[in-house]
């Protein structure tokens, strides 16, 4: 993998992603997307703040904030386990995703508030679900009191609101997203 330009440090939130090579599915299967949590908690377990994510057929969103400087490096070894894995699974060679994951700086309540919010529609957006609530593999279930998970922190979004169902509403209500747009994917990229 190619050195990161970019230098994520610790105290600043992110938006993280990638997507599969040529656009390609990541996960086949509901134990691939379990077999990635269960590798982020590993590698990541007690080294970040993570607000949300949602993991997709051929992509994945996290918005974090490390604790340390060490995420990349991090960040590198889960994403190579993650490629071992699934390529011995499948009997397949090469990459799976498209080169080093993206980490937009997210410096503004207010975008990172958006954020969760586009992150979370991520599903219905691509039309897998017609409500956030339906898709397993994101933090939407935590945030809406749906699944008691331990993985992200949604009390540290909640701060923004009177309560969760605040914040249900406020996702639900599907509001203009073009104000997150910069820090969605590459504006010369598209999905």
């Amino acid at each position: 993998m190619a050195r990161r330009k970019d230098i994520i440090t610790a105290g600043n939130c992110y938006h993280i992603y990638n997507r599969g090579n040529q656009k390609n599915k990541i996960f086949f299967e509901r134990e691939n997307y379990l077999f990635f949590l269960r590798n982020w908690r590993k590698y990541f377990d007690g080294t970040l703040d993570l607000f949300c994510y949602c993991l997709m057929p051929n992509h994945y969103h996290f918005l974090l904030k490390p604790l340390d400087d060490d995420f990349s490096h991090r960040m590198q070894n889960f994403t190579i386990s993650y490629v071992i894995a699934f390529n011995k699974r499948y009997n397949r060679v090469g990459h799976l995703f498209q080169g080093n994951f993206k980490a937009k700086p997210v410096q503004d309540n207010n975008v990172l508030i958006h954020l969760t919010k586009y992150i979370h529609l991520n599903p219905v957006i691509a039309g897998l679900v017609s409500e956030p609530q339906h898709w397993a593999f994101s933090s939407y279930r935590d945030y809406v009191k749906i699944r008691n998970g331990t993985l992200v922190k949604p009390e540290l979004i909640f701060e923004q609101f009177d309560n969760y169902l605040e914040y249900k509403k406020f996702v639900e209500a599907a509001l203009n997203i073009d104000i997150i747009s910069e820090y969605i994917f590459d504006k010369k990229s598209d999905r």
